[in-house]
């Protein structure tokens, strides 16, 4: 069910979503996800509708340059910014996450990113590339995003690059869950109002929506 821009609260208090339409992302996937997780959805490169949604996500897929350029090229740089300064939730899934990290460095070319998040996105140091499929995590006690879950729960990657150092996160004060590929990396990242996943919950079954269902428990329901 596709949701409006504005209006007041939604029956049975579900929270209106914006999935930020900027030219990348699995959008169709993100909303279906999230509208089966109980989420009012509205897909949209408007400005407001992002900046007024009880919570905004942030997808990406493929190139961290042509990534930042999308965001840049409508300007959501400053919403998703103002967001996250406000305490308003905010979600970033595969490059939709590298982007909020200070830079990306791909084939040496360095690209700014929103600086929302210390550190920077580099290529895995793995012998297969990408790291394509099924895998585990390891989330730090007190994760919201995956309270309840399985330790040996699952989730789904598509990717070859990603934050290979944690300590700047963590001495940030994020909550930091890492995966392994024949290197340690960041896959997912939770501080305040921002959480962000190198992996698709939108693609990761039924462990993919309990994620899902953990993060809109943190989206305050507008009046």
């Amino acid at each position: 069910m596709t949701g409006r821009a504005g209006g007041g609260a939604r029956p049975g208090g579900r929270r209106r979503v914006v999935v930020l339409d900027y030219g990348s992302g699995n959008l169709r996937s993100a909303e279906r996800a999230l509208a089966a997780a109980g989420a009012d959805v509205l897909v949209t490169g408007d400005l407001a509708a992002a900046a007024d949604a009880d919570g905004l996500v942030v997808p990406g897929v493929g190139a961290f340059a042509a990534c930042v350029a999308g965001i840049e090229a409508i300007g959501a740089g400053p919403v998703i910014a103002g967001r996250v300064a406000a305490g308003r939730p905010v979600l970033g899934i595969c490059v939709g996450m590298q982007i909020l990290f200070e830079s990306g460095d791909e084939h040496g070319v360095v690209t700014k990113g929103l600086g929302l998040l210390p550190g920077t996105v580099t290529r895995l140091a793995a012998a297969r590339l990408p790291h394509m499929g099924w895998n585990t995590v390891q989330a730090p006690v007190g994760s919201t995003l995956f309270a309840g879950l399985p330790a040996d729960s699952r989730f789904y990657f598509v990717h070859s690059y990603a934050v290979g150092d944690a300590a700047a996160l963590t001495a940030s004060g994020a909550r930091v869950t890492t995966a392994h590929h024949d290197c340690d990396f960041v896959a997912a990242v939770e501080r305040g109002a921002l959480s962000a996943a190198q992996f698709h919950p939108e693609k990761s079954a039924d462990t993919g929506a309990a994620l899902l269902r953990n993060w809109l428990a943190t989206v305050p329901a507008g009046g």
